[in-house]
């Protein structure tokens, strides 16, 4: 219920913030538009955000034919968290990542990148895809893809305001109550802060959430704690193409070796997260292996994840 309060909170929030752009943009006329604009929204939403993420990372559907080991590893963790079992898919990305989405635990979703199977080893997966599954159970998947949607609705309305100062409009709009161009290029500039600020409040306190649920789903902290570890290292190492409106979905945030994407981080520490798991304070969390492998991996972790995909991959 607390997450379903949460839910029409936001969409009443993004309804007004929306209306309120469009106020700015086009007085009395904006506001109507905005106002038919945010209904879509809401509706599409709630039944279609989760494809539309789904094909933004053009991630591909698998089974037990394609991936055995990896949907194992999901039906065993679902069955512990009394889940039904949510479809699988693979992300073509080498960064290593992850994500759940879905409107309710009946449709839900995890996808994981290609990266997080060849660089994980197999505890390290199952504490990720643990995670993942803590946030079906907790609820969170549905706010966590209306707001990825939203805040994409508000850029592309940023965007329009910018091209709209550029060629010349806006000038008309000061008799109905809209900005001129100036203060259409100011609102096209602070739209995509407020939707930030927006992703984040609904996402840092639920990330903890998860953690705890994963750990007891998956029965040990120490797999998920270990792979926050080397998630945080290869972040910065391995960049991800992500559309910033997505990144809060993510199991870390796909945009922390950018300084922009750090500044507005939509997630907690993972020293936090990690000292938590482990019943540590983040100064006295054990600091992760010294790399020893190619790139900067460990050689050990590295033939583990290895071995995984090449069985997962039927090779």
């Amino acid at each position: 219920m607390g997450n379903q309060f949460k839910t029409a909170l936001l969409l009443a929030a993004m309804t007004m913030f929306i209306i309120f752009i469009g106020r700015l943009l086009g007085g009395r006329q904006g506001m109507i538009l905005a106002f038919l604009l945010a209904g879509g929204m809401n509706f599409f939403s709630y039944w279609y955000s989760d494809r539309m993420v789904l094909r933004m990372y053009r991630a591909r559907e698998v089974d037990t034919a394609q991936a055995p080991e990896l949907v194992a590893i999901v039906q065993r963790l679902s069955r512990n968290a009394g889940l039904p079992m949510p479809r699988v898919y693979v992300i073509p990305q080498e960064a290593p990542n992850a994500f759940a989405t879905g409107r309710n635990p009946d449709h839900a979703v995890v996808a994981v990148t290609e990266g997080l199977l060849r660089l994980m080893a197999p505890a390290e997966i199952e504490g990720v895809l643990a995670h993942e599954l803590g946030h079906v159970k907790n609820r969170d998947i549905l706010i966590g893809t209306i707001a990825a949607t939203m805040a994409g609705a508000v850029m592309m309305l940023a965007t329009m305001a910018r091209w709209s100062a550029i060629f010349g409009g806006g000038r008309g709009g000061d008799d109905e109550g809209g900005l001129g161009g100036i203060g259409l290029i100011v609102m096209s500039l602070l739209a995509p802060i407020g939707a930030m600020i927006i992703q984040m409040a609904v996402s840092r306190s639920r990330e903890y959430e998860a953690d705890a649920t994963g750990a007891a789903i998956a029965g040990r902290p120490d797999g998920l704690a270990a792979a926050l570890e080397k998630l945080g290292t290869y972040s910065k190492q391995l960049p991800m193409q992500a559309n910033p409106s997505t990144a809060h979905m993510f199991i870390v945030n796909p945009l922390s070796g950018r300084s922009f994407g750090s500044l507005f981080s939509t997630h907690p520490p993972i020293e936090d997260r990690i000292a938590r798991l482990r019943g540590t304070t983040p100064s006295s969390a054990p600091p992760p292996p010294p790399p020893s492998g190619p790139g900067g991996r460990s050689s050990t972790s590295l033939d583990s994840g290895k071995a995984f995909w090449d069985r997962m991959s039927n090779r």
